[in-house]
């Protein structure tokens, strides 16, 4: 079957951490390690609450200023240090464009409510994608099936026309049961050989 369709994941693909010292530094600091850190940010209830949609970003930040029981000033410091070294793959971006003319393309991402704003205010890649579907804005999150059926219903294709490029295995292995061709992403060589391949029907 023809590959008609692309949908990329944001974090850990087209945006990824340049360098993990500052986030080992600051976990240190704080008596975490790195991936305990990473786990408060991102998971645990707030976290995953914020990426279901059912708390704001806004309310997520603030129950992690008061774990912390940081100022508003000293927690501010602390989440651009976390996040101060992220950087924005504007090659791999420009490589979606290309796919864009002639494939669909969407971006699926377990995210915050923000991330639409921040999309549109800070790396302006909107013009990349047919769709971009936020965890937080349909209430469901990755691996959950019915996010995949719903990127499929957004784009008008059927499974074993799209590929899915994600970061985590168990969100790739999710795609693949839905019926989604699937790219476990550990580089942007790797992944762009291996949809080449797709693509070629190889």
């Amino acid at each position: 079957m023809t590959i008609r369709a692309i949908i990329f994941d944001l974090g850990g693909v087209l945006l990824r951490t340049a360098d993990f010292t500052p986030r080992e530094q600051l976990a240190s600091r704080i008596g975490m390690t790195g991936s305990e850190l990473e786990e408060f940010i991102f998971g645990g209830e707030s976290g995953n609450r914020a990426q279901a949609g059912e708390i704001t970003a806004r309310q997520h930040w603030e129950n992690l200023r008061l774990r912390l029981n940081y100022s508003p000033e000293q927690f501010e410091a602390f989440i651009n240090e976390f996040f101060g070294c992220d950087e924005l793959d504007g090659e791999l971006v420009d490589y979606v464009r290309e796919l864009h003319k002639d494939h669909r393309t969407a971006l699926l991402s377990n995210a915050w409510d923000d991330l639409r704003q921040v999309i549109a205010e800070r790396w302006h890649f909107e013009d990349a994608f047919d769709s971009i579907i936020i965890s937080a804005e349909v209430g469901l999150v990755k691996p959950d099936p019915r996010i995949y059926h719903l990127a499929l219903e957004c784009l008008g294709v059927e499974a074993g026309q799209a590929v899915f490029v994600d970061d985590f295995q168990r969100n790739v292995e999710a795609a693949q049961e839905v019926g989604l061709h699937g790219i476990h992403f550990q580089s942007p060589q790797q992944m762009r050989l291996e949809l080449e391949q797709l693509l070629n029907g190889h």
